[in-house]
């Protein structure tokens, strides 16, 4: 159940559906007209914020700078590397999909594994208790990362987890039993200060290894032409801002609900 409602919270309290519930609230109102323009007007204020480049670069970028590492990594026992979104190969997809931010998280994996920072790749990723006719996300991650050169005798799959926090949980419970004490822990660098503090919390010995950083999308400096187009609402800007809006807000929840 808690997987159900921290999953359902953050696109409640997106920008986009905040938005369209004030909107709404302007439509459904036409016999109290001074709620009706200021639900529309802060309506539109979200979306232009939400979408503009400023806003989500600053919000981001304060998510990607809390784990940057300082140097080299150092060589652990194993590389745990987390999952966001994979879908097996139903036709006419030729191959197993994964997204942006596990593309990143698998190909930063494949360099330290033949860096020789650890000899096993533990792959975290199950499905969602609806999604369960589904195969987990582990085994197309696998997939994936064998195509890119790593040996299936080098893997490990968690396919039970359906959140971070059970990503940790279920991930502890693997190197307990292989008696593995440190780790590298792979993902996008805005999902690493939440991802971190939960591995932490279990008493893994985690060094964070962070990728997936995103590009400086207010780049242009003060010129009047970049200003101009950063004013344009973009939905790649609001996708950005909704992002670290649900880091911020998974983090105030795991901290609510005693798992952090």
């Amino acid at each position: 159940m808690f997987v159900f409602l921290s999953k359902l919270l953050t696109p409640i309290v997106s920008p986009l559906a905040v938005a369209c519930g004030l909107m709404a609230v302007a439509v459904l109102s036409p016999r109290r007209p001074r709620l009706a323009r200021g639900a529309a007007a802060t309506s539109l204020l979200i979306l232009l914020l939400a979408s503009n480049p400023w806003v989500s670069t600053l919000l981001v970028r304060y998510l990607e700078a809390r784990n940057i590492p300082r140097g080299p990594l150092p060589a652990a026992q194993a590389i745990v590397v987390l999952s966001s979104s994979a879908q097996p190969a139903i036709p006419p997809q030729p191959t197993v999909w994964v997204d942006d931010a596990t593309a990143n998280r698998l190909l930063f994996a494949v360099k330290l594994y033949h860096e020789a920072k650890a000899p096993l790749v533990i792959l975290s990723g199950g499905r969602l208790p609806w999604d369960k006719a589904l195969p987990p996300i582990s085994e197309g991650m696998a997939e994936v990362i064998e195509l890119m050169g790593v040996p299936k005798s080098a893997l490990v799959q968690e396919s039970a987890s359906g959140d971070t926090y059970e990503n940790a949980v279920d991930v502890k419970a693997i190197l307990q039993a292989r008696n593995i004490h440190r780790v590298l822990l792979v993902t996008s660098a805005t999902h690493m200060p939440r991802a971190l503090a939960l591995f932490r919390h279990q008493g893994i010995d985690a060094i964070a290894a962070p990728c997936d950083y995103q590009p400086a999308l207010a780049g242009g400096g003060t010129d009047w032409r970049a200003v101009a187009i950063s004013l344009i609402p973009d939905a790649n800007r609001l996708e950005l801002t909704t992002r670290a809006e649900r880091e911020f807000l998974g983090i105030a929840v795991y901290h609510f609900a005693g798992l952090l």
